[in-house]
């Protein structure tokens, strides 16, 4: 059997694959679906092991909520997508995942991490609020001291998302991975028939910790997921974050902050039927904020419910179907 170190990982969108690197596949199943791409340099494949030593992950905890972190990887590897972890009395619960995995990062998620003033100062390049968040690199082998429990759960919002999840989880004594049922086809690696990661979510809504609720949306995938916890909402690009929903002071009607996407990368817009399919999902639960699949990308304020509907009305109408269902709702 195969290290999981060493097996194929794609270079576009981060998928691990139950394939040895040293003897690649053709293609990447993930970016030949019209969803992705490949890109024109052509497919390029590889491997855990061969990352190591030219990226490291780092973590930078949210500016206005103490137990938020964000975690990503430099230099940007695939997607480049962060992953959030968030602390709960019940346990903790990393949303979203990124490819790559190593001590520093499984020992930071773990909560056993040197204490505050042995890190190196935050930048606050990346953040646009007054506060300052602290960025912690691969932290040094020093005292150690542990936060509020384990990681209980990963909940990953979709396919392009699930990149090394059978990795992270074993790493983590098996914690166990959520996914919606409904796009469990694109999974690239076989879960272990003795003791599985994978929990395929078949509800809607499913409590994943007490506080912490996933929701199933749709749209981008059948079975796209967003996450809610304390009134924060993690959309990943189920909803996605465009730059004019980043400043809503004085804005004028008809501005958007999320745009519906079928394709990111492709421009493909997801239908009126979809969008409001999107909105029956969420409409029950309340939230402020919403966090989506990259730095920065955190929109705050106290209408970001209804600023989530009159995005979903405006590209409905831009699409040619001002006459739709979806004009009937409010929040």
């Amino acid at each position: 059997m195969t290290d999981a170190d060493d097996l194929l990982i794609c270079h576009t969108c981060g998928t691990q694959f139950d394939a040895p690197a040293s003897n690649p596949l053709p293609n990447c199943g993930i970016c030949d679906d019209p969803r992705q791409f490949v890109p024109p340099t052509g497919q390029k494949w590889t491997s855990m092991a061969e990352l190591r030593g030219k990226h490291e992950n780092k973590w930078q905890e949210d500016a206005e909520q103490k137990g938020m972190w964000s975690i990503w990887t430099e230099p940007k590897f695939a997607i480049g997508q962060r992953a959030i972890l968030i602390e709960t009395p019940e346990g903790n619960v990393l949303w979203d995942l990124i490819t790559y995995l190593d001590t520093a990062t499984i020992d930071f998620v773990s909560n056993t991490v040197p204490s505050n003033s042995q890190f190196p100062p935050a930048t606050t390049s990346q953040c646009s609020s007054n506060s300052k968040p602290r960025t912690y690199l691969s932290p040094p082998k020093k005292k150690k001291i542990k936060s509020r429990g384990p990681l209980r759960a990963i909940v990953i919002s979709h396919p392009h998302y699930y990149t090394a999840h059978l990795q992270w989880s074993a790493a983590f004594d098996n914690v166990p991975v959520y996914t919606a049922t409904e796009d469990s086809s694109w999974f690239s690696r076989a879960d272990s028939p003795t003791r599985p990661s994978r929990r395929l979510l078949t509800e809607t809504s499913t409590t994943i910790v007490p506080g912490v609720t996933a929701i199933k949306t749709g749209g981008h995938f059948p079975g796209s997921l967003v996450l809610l916890w304390k009134k924060r909402l993690m959309i990943a690009d189920t909803f996605v974050t465009v730059p004019s929903g980043l400043y809503h002071k004085d804005r004028p009607a008809g501005t958007t902050s999320y745009s519906f996407m079928w394709s990111i990368p492709n421009m493909i817009p997801l239908s009126p039927p979809e969008i409001h399919a999107m909105w029956k999902a969420v409409a029950p639960y309340d939230w402020e904020s919403t966090h989506g699949a990259f730095i920065g990308m955190d929109i705050r304020r106290p209408d970001c419910k209804r600023a989530v509907l009159e995005s979903m009305k405006i590209q409905v109408k831009y699409e040619g179907h001002e006459g739709h269902a979806i004009f009937s709702e409010e929040c």
